[in-house]
């Protein structure tokens, strides 16, 4: 219930305006999402590389409403890999579809995206495209396809909570996707969706042991110490190297957990947001967490 809450007040633009001008709320975004400028995403992905880890960039938006709009977004994603090229990090981009306009013109979407990718080729590179809601999976499975059969220099996430996942991951291993296996952070019906925690958890155990011996590179994005555990022994069982797969975790969270693993000799990379529209990622990451919800509520009540 209290996700759910979290979540449908995502949507609120009142609720929107209150926590992006909140000076308190604001510092503690700042725990989840690096900063509003590259520069600022540049010194965290440099401090996470310092410690051993590796990073995924991602300029934060969403939904853009103008092909100038998406087209801006491109721009910011060429500029990424550039920075990263010249600042010599162990880092990859991550992005959003409908941020490059998947909502107003699948074939522009996918133009902007290949350009993204063969920049990331050229450096030899990665690209990762995120997956979003549900109502966008079945696009972006199609999207990512084609984009794969131009350039190797893509990927996608899987949600373990759809139903879906199974058959999807299965598709996209034929095209040789590399894929990053989530739990999933949007509100879903469930009639796409498990609603049950254990049954979310079942499937990403179950999705993970097809990922690790497909012979592709795939990323095992949890915090949950469980899950992680889990991965590591099947691993061990099945012989699988630290080095044909890597575990993937959300900036500023479980930072004593992603030391331990580099400690133990895992690669570990670290999702970095940043940018100015980070109001919808920072309520999802509260969603998650509702040990801050009190603190947000109280300083809402008082405004």
């Amino acid at each position: 219930m209290l996700r759910a809450t979290l979540l449908k007040l995502s949507e609120s633009p009142r609720f929107a305006k209150w926590v992006t001008t909140n000076g308190m709320t604001r510092g503690m975004a700042r725990r989840f999402v690096a900063g509003e400028t590259l520069d600022e995403a540049i010194a965290a992905a440099r401090a996470c590389n310092n410690a051993g880890m590796l990073v995924s960039l991602d300029y934060l938006g969403e939904n853009s409403a103008t092909t100038a709009d998406a087209q801006k977004a491109r721009d910011s994603y060429l500029e990424v890999f550039e920075r990263i090229e010249r600042e010599k990090l162990h880092a990859n981009v991550s992005c959003k579809l409908t941020q490059l306009g998947l909502d107003m013109n699948v074939e522009f979407c996918e133009g902007l995206v290949l350009s993204i990718a063969e920049r990331a080729s050229a450096y030899e590179n990665f690209l990762r495209i995120d997956m979003e809601g549900s109502l966008y999976t079945q696009r972006t499975v199609d999207l990512v396809k084609r984009v794969r059969s131009h350039t190797p220099a893509v990927g996608t996430v899987i949600q373990s909570y759809l139903y879906r996942s199974e058959t999807d991951i299965q598709d996209l291993l034929a095209y040789g996707c590399r894929i990053r296996l989530c739990k999933g952070a949007y509100k879903e019906s469930q009639d796409v969706a498990y609603p049950h925690k254990k049954d979310v958890d079942f499937n990403y155990v179950r999705l993970m042991k097809i990922l690790l011996p497909s012979g592709f590179y795939h990323g095992i994005a949890t915090h949950d110490p469980r899950m992680i555990a889990e991965t590591i022994r099947w691993a061990a069982t099945k012989h699988i190297p630290k080095d044909d797969f890597e575990f993937q975790m959300l900036y500023g969270v479980r930072t004593d957990l992603q030391r331990r693993l580099v400690k133990d000799g895992y690669r570990l990379r670290v999702y970095i947001p940043y940018g100015n529209d980070w109001f919808p990622y920072f309520m999802r990451r509260l969603a998650e967490r509702p040990a801050n919800v009190a603190f947000l509520v109280r300083n809402f009540l008082r405004s």
